[in-house]
């Protein structure tokens, strides 16, 4: 069971739309993390090179900077298999690719643009996890 947290939630969902916010305001771009990784591979090698890569290992340290400041790291659970992890995973990615954008691009700014794209794109993923779940806890 996970806690409630609902000001520490409305701070970090506050956290994101701003960054969100700042990077649109800025760069007139979509805060999509799977864009923003991808374009870390060649050949997109330009002006904002850095700005990406940075991105990257700000997601890769906050875990260590959040351990430094607490003493410990955070505690995590999995409770599923790595042989159904790694394929989950790889469907993901595969899902970033064809929907043109991943979770934080479509949910995130694309709904707040009132994206119908990115409508269909949050009611596709969201049903298919809600399946995908009831499937695994219930059928299972």
């Amino acid at each position: 069971m996970t806690e409630f947290t609902p000001w520490l939630s409305l701070l970090g969902g506050s956290m994101i739309g701003l960054a969100a916010v700042f990077l649109m305001a800025t760069n007139g771009r979509i805060a999509g993390v799977s864009g923003i990784a991808v374009r870390m591979l060649p050949p997109y090698l330009d002006r904002e090179a850095l700005g990406r890569v940075l991105f990257v290992v700000g997601l890769i340290a906050a875990p260590a900077l959040y351990a430094a400041l607490k003493g410990a790291w955070a505690p995590m659970m999995m409770s599923a298999d790595p042989k159904l992890l790694i394929p989950g995973g790889l469907l993901v990615g595969f899902g970033s690719v064809w929907g043109n954008g991943c979770t934080s691009g479509h949910g995130i700014c694309g709904l707040s643009r009132l994206s119908v794209r990115s409508l269909v794109a949050v009611a596709t993923f969201m049903t298919t996890a809600m399946i995908t779940v009831y499937i695994t806890r219930h059928v299972l």
